[in-house]
């Protein structure tokens, strides 16, 4: 009876092995606020501010921004469909480079969302 009751605990755990996800799903990466925040002061700091609750003497404050907001900005840089920008202004370059990180930076700036 062991032998069978552990044949089939086996059988059940092994059947979810190589599954491929389901079509029209994505898996999103949970950012680190550390490894933001160092992002942040480097790339960002110099015309947002160090404190991104304030505004820097380029850009405005972006704590609290969305994942949404943040990847269309450094991607490339536009807005998001229906989001009324603070400033109008182009000073912003895209920073493609960056696609990587996007997660880490908008759990520093929007822990919540996270």
């Amino acid at each position: 009876m062991k032998t069978w009751a552990m044949t089939v605990l086996i059988a059940a755990l092994l059947s979810g092995c190589g599954r491929e996800k389901e079509p029209g799903t994505q898996t999103v990466r949970l950012g680190d606020a550390r490894r933001g925040r160092a992002l942040y002061l480097t790339n960002c700091a110099a015309c947002h501010n160090s404190d991104p609750s304030k505004d820097g003497t380029i850009g405005p404050a972006v704590k609290g921004a969305s994942r949404e907001l943040i990847e269309a900005r450094v991607m490339r840089a536009t807005y998001p469909p229906d989001y009324k920008p603070r400033r109008k202004t182009a000073a912003m370059p895209a920073q493609p480079y960056l696609a990587s990180s996007i997660p880490d930076l908008a759990a520093f700036l929007n822990p919540a969302a996270n």
